[in-house]
């Protein structure tokens, strides 16, 4: 199979090639990534040392038609995953309109890129966030027929991007899916995300910032069962279906922090409270049966477990995330985001 992956310099779109290419050694894979800060080749060197000739990195903008659509006739992909985003909530109140750009219009752009080359499946990776929040004390989940209720620029670039490709499957017969899946976490992940960035600033003996509603919750899944849940939708889901991924596990924020202190050998006086950013959602919880009795996933990694080994890989990689750390305190403080928000113009 011959699949292009997008933001596959990222997060969890390295984390999918390396699975995928491990687990199907005929596969090829091309990354269009375009390399913004948190992107970052080298956590695909393994990859392209392990797996030679089968995997290529192409620096370009989803948004960008023409490029699009000239990458698709030169590799002719069999399949299409996207991962890319912009993806940090804080980011998207200083800056919607990057958000907007690259989330809705990107993803566009892709869909007609894929239409022209007759892709068999595109397929889309989405967030538990465009449902909306949840009370703390809610005894619901969101389910994949949930009204669609985004409270953010980013929640709702997603929301749109989801109805684009629903759009482009009804109007013009692509074959689609879409995956809105909880919180990721796991190695190579850039710190300005709240696990690594509690791991990383836990590391270093700094401050980690809480906001004050910090018994808001997160569900929790490892980033190697989500790509397992990929590959299962590619392999058996139904063209024009969406899939929750959750693992069902919730912690508070204050909870996680606690858990990661604990993990580093760290006192909890490390723990600072700043303000919340608008928008900030108390709580999801996916309900994940679907894909579990249609397709028989289900997730393999606990969390306990997980983030035990995850403390570890960033313990034993401080050359790699080190720089970034620079980046995160240089671009974002979370502790001041309130006032960046107030004074920097939103681009778009």
């Amino acid at each position: 199979m011959r699949l292009v992956v997008t933001g596959g310099a990222g997060f969890i779109g390295s984390s999918f090639i390396r699975y995928r290419l491990h687990r199907h050694p005929d596969d090829e894979v091309v990354s269009l990534d375009l390399l913004t800060y948190a992107a970052d080749p080298a956590s695909l060197s393994d990859v392209e040392r392990a797996h030679p000739g089968r995997y290529t990195l192409r620096r370009g903008d989803i948004a960008d038609v023409s490029g699009v659509t000239s990458l698709f006739e030169e590799f002719r992909p069999d399949v299409v995953v996207n991962f890319a985003a912009e993806s940090h909530n804080s980011r998207a109140i200083v800056d919607p309109g990057a958000f907007m750009r690259t989330n809705a219009l990107g993803t566009q752009s892709l869909l007609e890129g894929a239409r022209r080359a007759r892709v068999e499946r595109f397929h889309h990776i989405s967030t538990c966030e465009v449902y909306g929040d949840l009370a703390l004390d809610s005894t619901q989940t969101f389910s994949e027929t949930s009204p669609y209720r985004p409270r953010t620029p980013y929640n709702a670039s997603k929301a749109a991007a989801d109805m684009i490709v629903r759009a482009y499957h009804e109007t013009f017969s692509l074959p689609v899916t879409i995956s809105n899946c909880s919180n990721n976490y796991g190695p190579w992940q850039f710190p300005e995300k709240v696990i690594p960035l509690f791991v990383t600033s836990a590391l270093l003996d700094e401050p980690l910032p809480l906001y004050r509603h910090s018994r808001n919750k997160r569900e929790w899944l490892h980033v190697d069962d989500h790509c397992a849940a990929i590959e299962l939708i590619l392999e058996r889901g139904t063209i024009g279906e969406t899939y929750n991924v959750g693992s069902g596990d919730e912690r508070s924020i204050d909870e996680l922090a606690d858990l990661i202190l604990e993990g580093c050998g760290k006192p909890t006086s490390l723990k600072r409270y700043v303000e919340d950013r608008p928008g900030h959602d108390r709580r999801y919880l996916l309900d994940h049966s679907k894909i579990t009795t249609e397709l028989g996933w289900s997730p393999r990694v606990a969390f306990p477990d997980g983030l035990e080994s995850t403390i570890a890989w960033y313990r034993e990689h401080r050359d790699w995330w080190g720089p970034k750390r620079q980046a995160v305190r240089d671009q974002l403080d979370e502790a001041r985001w309130s006032d960046l928000a107030r004074s920097t113009p939103a681009a778009g």
